[in-house]
């Protein structure tokens, strides 16, 4: 099974910077979206073959989130159970037979760090639930996830030690989760490889110098570790600040 997830920063805006053609060349059996900054009714994209979910925030043209899988869910659920951290379309959660499937857009710190407490909160009841859910089967969850782990995972860590994404408390938090039993599958098939983001700021030519982050992840269960086939990130697809991310698994 193939599995891509991409923030796109607008999905109006994508579609019109080519983002069908990125969707059909990819040919994911789950296709993930965050940031989608749409309302209900604002769009209707015909996807043949595709079940659609859709996770809207109650702010207009804000967060976001969408799931787009060939093979239809037993169940699927939005949010993460706490109505102070459900407001923003931020999680859904597709059931099958053997794992759950989750697509995220986890909360960012915002400058001067002015969200870094409630993202802080968000991240321990996001923790929380997948482990909830990991008591019945394996997770896998993808998304934006707003955190550049370690050094090797952006151009310039010194500069940005103390910005929004690469804080000392973020990246503690991620590296909670990989210690309750889970694996970001990149660097699982290439621990030392650098230079390869998944997201450039639209500033200072970032994309045409590669000065980017890798913020867009898939997590997977220990559990289905040797189900594991492949991870990539296709830097080359344009029509974001972000690119798509990918996750291979066996059957």
């Amino acid at each position: 099974m193939k599995f891509v997830s991409w923030n796109v920063n607008g999905l109006r805006a994508a579609i019109g910077k080519g983002f069908m053609e990125s969707f059909e060349k990819l040919d994911a059996d789950i296709f993930c979206l965050q940031e989608t900054k749409l309302s209900e009714g604002q769009l209707d994209i015909e996807l043949n073959g595709y079940h659609q979910y859709w996770n809207y925030a109650e702010k207009k043209g804000y967060s976001g989130t969408a799931v787009f899988t060939k093979k239809e869910p037993l169940n699927v659920t939005y949010g993460i159970g706490i109505p102070e951290h459900d407001k923003e379309g931020r999680v859904i959660t597709l059931e099958f037979e053997d794992f759950y499937f989750i697509t995220v857009y986890v909360p960012n710190s915002q400058r001067e760090l002015t969200r870094l407490a409630y993202r802080q909160e968000w991240e321990a009841a996001f923790l929380s639930y997948i482990l909830k859910l990991e008591e019945k089967k394996p997770v896998i969850y993808c998304g934006d996830l707003n955190v550049a782990h370690n050094e090797i995972d952006l151009k310039n860590p010194s500069s940005n030690h103390h910005n929004a994404g690469f804080t000392d408390e973020e990246r503690e938090c991620f590296s909670k989760v990989l210690e309750s039993g889970y694996i970001d599958t990149f660097r699982y098939f290439y621990p030392d490889r650098k230079d390869i983001y998944s997201w450039w700021s639209y500033m200072f030519h970032a994309r045409e110098n590669n000065a980017g982050w890798r913020i867009d992840y898939f997590v997977a269960s220990k559990k289905l570790e040797g189900r594991l086939k492949g991870a990539d990130i296709h830097c080359d697809i344009m029509g974001s600040d972000h690119c798509p991310v990918e996750l291979e698994i066996s059957d």
